[in-house]
């Protein structure tokens, strides 16, 4: 584990199977891809980027939800059928200008151990596996797909201060 600074964290990077879902991917008879994505999560992004923090997407598979659900999201960092992730991590820190230690990277396998090893901060899902687990800053209550990354975005924001700034639009007092 590493000694991050929450207060650098800039963006949060995302895995999408087994965070953003619970990691089930389903076919219709035409061989369609669905996928369930939690309003927990969703609200937890928006969260996110109303304090003025950018999101990204990097995903090994390639999918259409994911793209209409970060479209949904105002997400427009999506990388999709990144079978190396690092590179593709690189190149997204390269393009916003940022340095490791703004990162905050959610991952659940071992293929997302290189990022999670660079970032700032590291973040895992309760069903992520065990060599993940072991590794990570942050261990979230919930599971991938069930509020999870919402989870980890109070956490960060929490203790950053940035929370009350939401409380207060949603108490009224802004």
């Amino acid at each position: 584990m590493k000694n991050a600074n929450l207060e650098k964290i800039e963006l949060l990077l995302l895995d999408v199977d087994g965070v953003l879902t619970d990691g089930k991917v389903i076919l219709d008879a035409d061989g369609r891809e669905m996928k369930v994505f939690h309003v927990l999560d969703g609200a937890g992004i928006k969260y996110w980027r109303r304090v003025g923090k950018e999101v990204a997407i990097i995903s090994g598979r390639q999918s259409q939800a994911v793209l209409h659900r970060a479209d949904e999201l105002g997400i427009s960092i999506v990388k999709q059928s990144a079978k190396e992730k690092l590179p593709v991590y690189q190149s997204i820190l390269s393009d916003l200008n940022l340095t490791d230690e703004q990162v905050a990277v959610m991952g659940d396998d071992l293929t997302d151990l290189p990022l999670l090893r660079r970032c700032g901060f590291s973040i895992a899902p309760a069903n992520a596996v065990e060599e993940v687990r072991k590794m990570v800053d942050l261990i979230t209550n919930a599971t991938g797909g069930n509020g999870a990354v919402r989870e980890a975005v109070e956490y960060i924001l929490k203790n950053t201060g940035l929370w009350k700034s939401i409380l207060m639009r949603y108490n009224g007092t802004e």
